[in-house]
């Protein structure tokens, strides 16, 4: 049976920080990546910490987005500084299809396994509305531009969780672990967290809960690889293998 995979965007494939910061500096005539401070890990009580009524409660802000935008992770900016640069991509014609992927030609890889192991991939993406054609028309071909032809696109809006068990998800694989807290609470599908901070700055919850840690997509790519191999279909279950392959135990109930 084909593994079913859903691949969030911003983080993990498409560098949209890194041009949030090219655009804050045009806004705002500072040099912005001056103000860049690295993420630190909430501490393991707090870091997979969601509210009692976030998970029944699609409305909730439990991602950490505030008015359905992507939150800016590294840019250390006021709420106001946030919002105006808001305003200003918004005014961008088709500001998705300007993003650079964070990896050169690993969505290109995706593509062709995608296609040799029959792989059925949907992207999940929470982009605002730009200037130009629709958020989700802008990253099919911001993909396709890439090598990935004809991309299924979401563009989503609450848990990612409630998504993956609607969608009949095997895996799914964001850079946020409070997206990977949504899956591994909200679904039967195995979250696997792209996390380029280091070891050191990990949550600490992540193994408890279950979720897999790669510092890269293209490790990512390995793994999901092996978790399709001949040898690997063998085990039954394709979660078993997603564990085994990570080298998880069952988690722990969150």
């Amino acid at each position: 049976m084909a593994l079913r995979i859903g691949f969030d965007l911003d983080g993990v494939l498409a560098d949209m920080e890194g041009e949030l910061v090219r655009q804050a500096e045009i806004l705002f005539g500072e040099p912005m990546t001056r103000r860049v401070e690295r993420r630190t890990a909430p501490d393991s009580t707090d870091a997979m910490r969601v509210p009692a009524d976030a998970a029944s409660d699609p409305a909730s802000p439990a991602d950490g987005a505030a008015n359905d935008v992507p939150p800016l992770l590294k840019l250390k900016m006021t709420p106001r500084q946030q919002r105006r640069l808001w305003r200003h991509v918004e005014s961008i014609e088709n500001f998705w299809e300007s993003l650079a992927p964070l990896e050169p030609g690993v969505i290109e890889r995706l593509a062709r396994l995608t296609r040799e192991r029959r792989w059925e991939i949907i992207f999940l993406t929470k982009r605002p509305k730009t200037v130009g054609v629709t958020a989700q028309l802008q990253t099919q071909r911001w993909l396709e531009s890439h090598g990935f032809k004809l991309p299924s696109v979401y563009v989503v809006q609450g848990s990612r969780g409630r998504i993956a068990a609607a969608l009949a998800l095997d895996i799914v694989i964001d850079d946020r672990p409070e997206n990977c807290l949504d899956v591994a609470v909200d679904s039967k599908a195995r979250a696997i967290l792209i996390w380029r901070e280091g070891a050191n700055r990990l949550p600490a919850a992540t193994q408890r809960l279950g979720i897999g840690v790669v510092k890269t997509v293209a490790e990512c790519l390995d793994i999901l690889t092996e978790i399709d191999s001949d040898a690997a279909r063998e085990e039954p279950g394709v979660l078993n293998r997603v564990m085994r392959m990570l080298g998880l135990k069952e988690p722990a109930s969150a």
